[in-house]
C-alpha cells in the first residue's frame, strides 16, 4: 500500500484542462482509436449489426417504423416539409453521379481488357 506521504505521479497537463485530466471526449475518441486500430473499422459494422439483430428480436421489426416516424416527425417540426424535398434532391443526384461513376468504370475496365486481346 503507497505511503499517503508519498508524492503523486503528475498526469501531463493539457492546455484545454490545467488539471491535466482527460476530458469524457478525448478519453472516448482515444478508445475508439484504439479498438479501430486493434479490430478494424469493420469491427463497428459487425457490431452494430449484431446490436441492431438483438433489438428487432427484443423489440420487434415494427420499433425501427415507430422511432423512424417519431425522429421524421421532429425533424420535419424543426427543418420545415421542404426539408425532404432538398435533401431528397440531394440524395438522387448522388445516386446519379454514382451510377455514372460506375458506367465510367466499367467502360474503362472494358476498353483494357479489349487492348490485352
Amino acid at each position: 500500500m503507497p505511503d499517503e506521504d508519498s508524492p503523486k505521479p503528475k498526469k501531463p497537463k493539457k492546455a484545454d484542462n490545467p488539471e491535466g485530466e482527460m476530458s469524457v471526449r478525448e478519453a472516448g475518441k482515444k478508445g475508439g482509436d484504439t479498438v479501430r486500430n486493434r479490430y478494424g473499422s469493420g469491427f463497428y459494422e459487425e457490431i452494430g449489426r449484431k446490436g441492431g439483430e438483438a433489438t428487432r428480436e427484443r423489440h420487434g421489426a415494427g420499433f425501427y417504423e415507430a422511432i423512424g416516424q417519431k425522429g421524421g416527425k421532429v425533424v420535419k417540426e424543426k427543418y420545415g416539409a421542404d426539408f425532404y424535398e432538398q435533401i431528397g434532391h440531394k440524395g438522387g443526384q448522388k445516386v446519379k453521379k454514382l451510377i455514372a461513376d460506375a458506367k465510367n468504370a466499367a467502360a474503362e475496365k472494358a476498353a483494357k481488357e479489349e487492348e490485352k486481346t
